[in-house]
């Protein structure tokens, strides 16, 4: 696995001058053909990507942003970066790690991917950790899964003596065995932030705008939000009492995950507004993937409508009580 650039240069095969020029003119323009035509269609292939990414990125386009404490320009994801980075952080959770862990699978990824489940890298590479099938990082179908991906750089990371304690360098680079172990660290800054974030260390940090009127989610909204948030926290994030269903779920499209159940080892309340954070973060960072319209923790609530204030306070929140978080979905 190697981090970006993610296009190799062509390389002249070996051989020597007299062994090319005596093979015959046709065959000489067929492989002259074959290399035009090949190398037309990855800069196809990359111009169309940027395309992409223009348009879903640019002005006007659903944006998040992590507020800097103390001041300081905000740090900018897409949805898709946002939900990609929810999803190492959640994964990260399921497992029991620090946020050190999550910080260095989030620096890992930006550099490897920039946050984006690609399907091209170096070589073989693919993913947002650029895993590469033939070095035994699993199926190319495996890989492509973020919650498998980040669970298999966490597998790894783990295996590492005190990566905690390392430069994140260091310890990026024992896992990823990257060719530019020094570009990780560039992203060091914005990963420490993105994690205070995602782990609910910092409250409301993150923000984001959404188109609107929401798409609907159909009829099964809130089963789908149940779905993904079980898969990438694990089952006991919602209460098993329920049966794993979590509470009120109003015609399909609400589903309320009751914070004060979960089990923190240490019960305070600092802990417990941490993890209602955490998972109204998640819920935020996912919304324009699961078309969620309203989300509401303590006394805060973000709706899609008024996306551009963002998470607002208010006087009384009916919809949810200091350790429940409600996520209701658009019809």
């Amino acid at each position: 696995m190697r981090s970006a650039p993610w296009i190799r240069p062509y390389r002249q095969p070996s051989g020597t001058l007299g062994s090319v020029s005596a093979q015959p003119v046709s065959r000489t323009r067929r492989k002259r053909l074959w290399r035009t035509f090949a190398a037309f269609a990855v800069l196809l292939g990359v111009a169309g990507y940027l395309l992409v990414q223009y348009v879903t990125s640019g002005p006007g386009a659903p944006r998040c942003t992590v507020r800097v404490q103390g001041g300081g320009d905000p740090y900018e994801l897409t949805p898709e970066q946002a939900a990609n980075a929810a999803t190492i952080s959640a994964v990260a959770s399921s497992r029991g790690l620090p946020e050190r862990a999550v910080t260095i699978a989030l620096a890992t990824a930006m550099q490897e991917s920039g946050l984006r489940n690609i399907n091209f890298g170096d070589r073989d590479s693919v993913g947002l950790f650029q895993q590469r099938p033939s070095q035994d990082w699993g199926t190319v179908k495996q890989i492509m899964d973020p919650v498998y991906s980040a669970g298999e750089f966490y597998r790894h990371l783990a295996k590492v003596p005190g990566y905690s304690r390392l430069p994140l360098t260091v310890a990026a680079q024992k896992v990823q065995r990257s060719g530019y172990p020094q570009a990780y660290a560039k992203h060091e800054a914005n990963a420490a932030l993105l994690t205070g974030a995602l782990t609910g260390r910092n409250g409301d940090a993150m923000s984001c705008t959404a188109s609107h009127p929401v798409d609907s989610a159909g009829a099964d909204g809130a089963a789908k939000v149940r779905e993904k948030l079980v898969r990438e926290f694990g089952a006991d994030v919602l209460p098993q009492a329920d049966g794993g269903a979590g509470r009120g779920a109003a015609g399909g499209r609400g589903l309320t995950v009751p914070v004060e159940r979960y089990q923190y080892g240490t019960a305070t309340e600092d802990n417990a507004r941490q993890r209602g954070w955490q998972l109204a973060t998640w819920a935020l960072a996912h919304s324009t993937e699961l078309h969620i319209e309203q989300i509401s923790y303590a006394d805060r609530t973000w709706t899609a409508a008024d996306s551009g204030k963002g998470w607002q306070r208010k006087a009384s929140a009916p919809e949810a009580t200091a350790g429940d978080v409600r996520i209701i979905t658009a019809q």
